[in-house]
């Protein structure tokens, strides 16, 4: 998983260092034409034409590529891709989130693991769901259906999978 994330988000990174190099070639090329185009989005924003013209000016003065960055790619310190930290993340998460389940196996016997994985891992999906969704503000219920429905959907087609090529109990 981890892995995963990291090649993911280094691919991110990667594009986003790309939109950066080819937006400073613009802004050597042409300072004027990206100057107005940021006003036009500034102008997009709700800004009068000449504000927005006095603000894309200033801005470009203090830190053209950085207000380029920001307000033209969406690209902002805070939000840059990180991949080691993404990496560490789902790391950490996977982790916290195979605890459980294993939980269950040590707990019941063999026989009974099948449907209690299945079933345990469903309701921590919900109940984990829910914290996330309390915690950001969201809707409980569209967030527990929501992993849950998806959760028990993977867990199908792995069984699926298995079933076809003969290796489920």
């Amino acid at each position: 998983m981890a892995a995963g994330e990291y090649v993911s988000v280094s691919s991110q990174a990667d594009t986003e260092k790309a939109d950066l190099t080819r937006e400073s070639e613009e802004l050597a090329a042409g300072p004027e034409q990206e100057q107005a185009e940021l006003a036009a989005i500034y102008v997009k924003r709700g800004l009068d034409p000449a504000l927005a013209s006095t603000v894309a000016r200033q801005l470009m003065q203090h830190d053209a590529l950085g207000a380029h960055a920001r307000d033209e790619l969406g690209i902002s310190e805070v939000l840059t891709a990180r991949p080691i930290q993404a990496a560490l993340a789902s790391a950490g998460t996977f982790s916290v989130g195979a605890f459980l389940p294993l939980l269950i196996v040590m707990l019941f016997p063999a026989s009974a693991l099948m449907w209690a994985v299945s079933g345990s891992s469903l309701l921590f999906l919900a109940l984990l769901g829910s914290l996330s969704a309390k915690a950001g503000g969201a809707s409980v219920i569209v967030a527990a259906s929501r992993v849950t429905f998806w959760g028990a959907l993977a867990m199908a087609l792995t069984a699926g999978v298995g079933a076809l090529f003969g290796v489920t109990t």
